[in-house]
């Protein structure tokens, strides 16, 4: 097993590039099987354990991958004549849900393992099982697996009772290839599911409306390979953001879509952190005393559940009372009890976390409870005085490529180092 070790206090100065979407990334690759003829070469994919992951779940399904490099990836599914997902990779990351819809679009069943994930409250798939058998799909759990059969998949109108991005995703690669046309009410307007949607069109698909409210899917016939490029990380992006004005540093972060970050660039404004934005960059700078702000989690274009941990650490040492309502995850706020080690002032009343900012900081042993609370222990620890021991970074390692390098690179003490189990 392994650890971050950061000896923290120093302002953090540079530039960063920001590497592909890891919520992208990862419903794009089980999309590929879909393909029945040619190749798909995916570039700008982030080099991180679930993508890894996602290789040996398409090698076992029967699919050629071939890595060109550490971020392009080739996928050959031509000969791929299995539909049952049912191996350890599959179980140990949610994401692979979406191996369900690519299968039951390309052979019309699938088997698929239920998967599991960062322990960060209940995310059930019933919207995904709604949609699948809108279209035609019986489905059935049993032994822990998701069965599902169609005769034919035929398009049809689908409302989802919750907006919910896996359910979206998921459907509207089931719907690919269903007979006639497939509209989605209330789908999720994440950057990640027009991406996603957008290399299914590159492949032959036939979807308009992904970013609305709305999604259209006229199905077709077949799809085939195709060449695409992965859109940059918005949490990665966002993380570093907030790095910037945690350690009162000046960072210019690169590949990255403005716009996606608008709600992050927003709050950080508000607090008195100075954000300039370029055409593919910010830079975040602060020159001045930050204030507390209130946050609320939302789908997109909302601020995002993934980014408030990582704000929470920013926040215990901003002067003021801060409040963090997160609507989207019941259980995410489990690192408030690691940054009390740290010296934080966090009270937690059901999905509200209060902080009354405090001086500093302090290093301490904390553990990395999920992904995203490993880059707030992250961002805690550069920020901290003395040295701070992150455990469980396996977590962090699912969606942040090489965290330890890109930091150091901004004049951060951090070091990964052998710890024993």
């Amino acid at each position: 097993m392994e650890k971050l070790v950061i000896n923290g206090g120093k302002s953090l100065r540079g530039s960063v590039e920001i590497n592909g979407a890891k919520n992208a990334a990862v419903a794009i690759l089980p999309a590929a099987i879909i393909a029945n003829t040619g190749k798909c070469v995916i570039d700008n994919i982030p080099d991180i354990e679930d993508v890894h992951c996602l290789e040996r779940i398409l090698k076992s399904l029967g699919c050629t991958v071939n890595k060109l490099d550490n971020n392009t990836l080739e996928i050959d599914s031509t000969d791929v004549n299995n539909f049952d997902a049912c191996t350890e990779d599959v179980r140990r990351m949610r994401a692979s849900y979406y191996f369900i819809g690519s299968l039951l679009a390309r052979f019309k069943q699938a088997r698929v393992e239920l998967p599991g994930g960062c322990p960060i409250g209940v995310r059930p798939i019933d919207q995904h099982i709604k949609g699948f058998e809108a279209l035609g799909a019986e489905v059935v759990i049993e032994h822990g697996a998701v069965k599902v059969k169609a005769d034919r998949l035929v398009g049809t109108n689908i409302f989802f009772d919750v907006v919910s991005v896996g359910a979206t995703i998921n459907v509207m690669i089931a719907a690919t290839l269903a007979e006639g046309v497939t509209t989605l009410e209330n789908v999720a307007k994440e950057p990640h599911v027009v991406d996603v949607a957008n290399f299914l069109n590159t492949m032959g698909a036939d979807i308009k409306g992904a970013g609305t409210d709305v999604i259209r899917i006229r199905g077709v016939k077949e799809l085939s390979g195709c060449s695409y490029s992965v859109i940059p990380d918005q949490i990665e992006a966002g993380t570093f953001m907030i790095s910037a004005a945690a350690t009162r540093g000046d960072i210019t972060i690169k590949n990255v879509i403005p716009k996606h970050l608008e709600s992050i660039t927003a709050k950080l404004i508000e607090m008195g952190v100075v954000v300039e934005e370029g055409d593919d960059s910010v830079r975040v700078t602060v020159d001045g005393e930050l204030k507390g702000v209130n946050i609320k989690t939302t789908p997109y274009p909302g601020f995002p559940t993934d980014i408030q941990q990582p704000m929470s650490s920013l926040l215990s040492t901003v002067p003021g009372r801060s409040m963090i309502n997160e609507s989207i995850y019941e259980n995410r706020h489990k690192h408030t009890d690691e940054l009390k080690k740290m010296g934080a002032n966090i009270k937690v009343e059901g999905r509200v976390a209060l902080i009354d900012g405090v001086e500093k900081l302090t290093g301490a042993v904390v553990v990395a409870t999920d992904l995203r609370a490993g880059a707030a222990m992250v961002v805690a620890g550069l920020m901290a005085e003395g040295e701070t021991e992150i455990t469980n970074i396996e977590h962090i390692d699912r969606g942040y490529p090489h965290i330890e390098e890109k930091f150091r690179s901004l004049g951060a003490d951090i070091h990964r180092v052998s710890c024993e189990d």
